[in-house]
């Protein structure tokens, strides 16, 4: 696992860092809608093409990657691997797991395949133990669709990495559309960067080479 120290008295964003995390400590959330057209095309079981399109999308950014280490050093990581809920079968509780072949959707896909089998059964709240710290939390919510939704971390003021959550897709003028909610932190990441985040992620999500 490779990590960066950020320096922060030369940082480019140290001043906006030290603002939102000090003065004004600030979380943003954004909600808003992916076309998964091409997902449901192609036949895929969505939630694993879904975090596997995530996956893609945040490694090119370093501003998704920003988290403190276990150390409480901040930096940046080189990769991150998603950490994602799974429903218990038979059971209204989760359990998380994680993947870490995402080289491809054909790995990841049966990486994802064979700890859903393995561990979605676990009666732990973390199924898949060994958490990489340079990890990222995805869930869904499959049952409802969304226009708006917020995390409220008690603590969230000093987490940096962001979250997502996905509602029901549903069928619009012969698109399919599912709800996305992002949630960041201030400190490191701005407007701008959240919606250079959602075009590249529908841009990965929409080119059949992804999957």
């Amino acid at each position: 696992m490779y990590f960066k120290e950020i320096d922060i008295e030369n940082w480019k964003r140290k001043e906006y860092y030290e603002h939102f995390s000090k003065n004004i400590p600030c979380t943003v959330s954004l909600t808003t809608k992916i076309n998964i057209t091409n997902i449901k095309e192609l036949d895929l079981k969505i939630y694993p093409a879904l975090i596997f399109a995530l996956t893609k999308t945040v490694n090119q950014f370093e501003e998704f990657k920003i988290n403190k280490n276990s150390n409480g050093v901040l930096g940046i990581y080189e990769t991150l691997y998603p950490c994602y809920t799974y429903l218990k079968k038979g059971s209204e509780l989760f359990t998380n797991l994680w993947s870490d072949s995402i080289d491809s959707y054909a790995e990841f896909y049966e990486s994802y395949t064979i700890d859903t089998f393995k561990y979605g059964d676990s009666p732990k709240m973390i199924g898949k133990e060994n958490l990489p710290e340079n990890s990222f939390p995805v869930s869904m919510i499959p049952w409802n669709t969304f226009d708006g939704f917020n995390l409220n971390l008690k603590n969230g003021y000093d987490y940096y990495l962001p979250i997502f959550t996905f509602g029901k897709f549903y069928l619009e003028d012969n698109k399919y559309l599912i709800p996305l909610a992002i949630q960041v932190h201030h400190a490191v990441c701005d407007g701008f960067h959240l919606c250079r985040f959602i075009d590249k992620l529908q841009e990965i999500i929409n080119d059949k080479k992804t999957f």
